[in-house]
């Protein structure tokens, strides 16, 4: 008899664990300590807005493996929206400059010779500067690879990394920086594509997961905390809920999906990132005006990547620690003249909501990385799970997903299945 799969944790990585358990034959449960999964990655109905919100916009790219094994798994393979090729249009506010990027599809970058498609102020050259970071070692830092602070940096590279790692590019990992680069821009147009959640997060990403752990009869514990685990030699014994104690022999598993401080304060001595990093997302309930694109990213303001969505426009700001604990109103006001400025909207600043997430990810530096540990612990049937853990890429979407499928793969190979 196949023994029993728990795993602690309704985000995105434990959600990549629990259905690939699931599908593979393992009875699986499912414990969350919030009312809903999906953990960062949410949706809801927000009374401000009066409508169904994200907590924030998590762009995907076109390239990113695991997320599209994923949506295919849970049967929600037309969940992301975008356009059919890499495009990507940006707005400098401090003098008004437009462009837009139109990479090639190929993985040799000849759009980079043509001033038309590249960064405005840049020549073909400056790319080739970049190459560094994709065999950087685990140690150094993008300031200690990257001298670059001439356009390029500040109207691409800077923003597209502050958006990957959520932490101030010249002080991020340069390896983790190289992680992406070598997956996304290094490989051609057709693999950065960028991808937004239709109609919403947990339309795309949580509710078809959860129906497929329905369908193949899945407990899911909602509102259950873990306060402890019970260890016994090297292998985990018990769970306790608080409410309950959940008995785990010898041949079931468990697979830990929960914050890295939740963790920590379940497994003594677990060494994991403690240093995090804030995202601030706006939401102003207005159509953008026709002919917007769907992405617009920022130079020179407050809001650095704007959403248009068919009933509000919705902005992100990464590593967003200066301004995330400024009065909410202020930073409404704040980024919507941005928002204004960038689409040419004259109209006031209408109903908005503002999402704060203060531990948003673990701060993408070379000591924060090497604090992250391996899926595989000490006892034979416990795993982690988590962006936070060593996935070799920053805290993602994509990165939570891998960590979900390699905790799944040793949880497999214990049950035997």
């Amino acid at each position: 008899m196949t023994g029993k799969a728990y795993v602690v944790g309704a985000g995105l990585a434990g959600l990549s664990a629990a259905t690939i358990l699931a599908a593979r034959g393992a009875a699986v449960t499912v414990i969350e300590a919030a009312g809903q999964a999906g953990g960062r990655c949410r949706s809801y109905f927000d009374a401000a807005i009066g409508g169904v919100i994200d907590n924030g916009n998590h762009l995907v790219l076109s390239g990113n493996r695991a997320v599209h094994d994923y949506l295919a798994r849970i049967g929600a393979h037309d969940a992301l929206a975008g356009p059919p090729r890499a495009e990507f249009a940006f707005v400098d506010l401090r003098d008004g400059l437009r462009w837009t990027l139109r990479p090639n599809e190929g993985r040799v970058p000849y759009w980079i010779t043509r001033a038309s498609r590249r960064v405005p102020g840049t020549k073909a050259s400056d790319y080739a500067k970049y190459a560094p970071l994709l065999w950087a070692d685990k140690k150094t830092s993008i300031g200690d690879r990257i001298a670059d602070r001439g356009p390029l940096w500040e109207r691409l590279m800077r923003p597209f990394l502050l958006a990957a790692l959520n932490t101030e590019p010249e002080q991020s990992s340069a390896a983790l920086a190289g992680a992406v680069l070598r997956e996304t821009l290094a490989k051609g147009g057709r693999f950065y594509r960028p991808r937004i959640a239709h109609p919403t997060l947990a339309a795309a990403f949580v509710d078809p997961a959860l129906q497929l752990l329905s369908g193949k009869n899945a407990s899911l514990l909602m509102g259950t905390r873990l306060r402890g685990l019970t260890f016994n030699g090297r292998l985990a014994m018990a769970l306790n809920t608080g409410e309950a104690t959940l008995p785990v022999s010898s041949g079931d598993v468990v697979v830990l999906a929960v914050p890295p401080w939740a963790a920590a304060d379940l497994i003594a001595g677990l060494v994991v990132p403690n240093d995090f990093r804030a995202i601030v997302n706006a939401h102003f309930k207005m159509p953008a005006p026709a002919g917007i694109p769907p992405i617009l990213g920022v130079i020179g303001g407050t809001a650095e990547w704007i959403f248009s969505f068919h009933d509000r426009i919705s902005v992100t700001v990464s590593g967003a620690d200066a301004i995330v604990d400024q009065d909410r109103e202020d930073l409404a006001t704040r980024i919507w003249a941005d928002v204004a400025k960038a689409l040419g909207i004259t109209a006031p600043m209408p109903a908005w909501q503002i999402v704060k997430e203060k531990r948003a990810t673990f701060a993408a530096t070379p000591a924060q990385d090497a604090r992250r540990p391996a899926a595989k612990t000490q006892w034979r049937n416990l795993f982690l799970a988590g962006d936070w853990t060593q996935t070799g890429l920053p805290a993602t979407i994509e990165g939570a997903l891998r960590s979900g499928e390699v905790a799944a793969a040793l949880a497999c190979r214990h049950l035997s299945l």
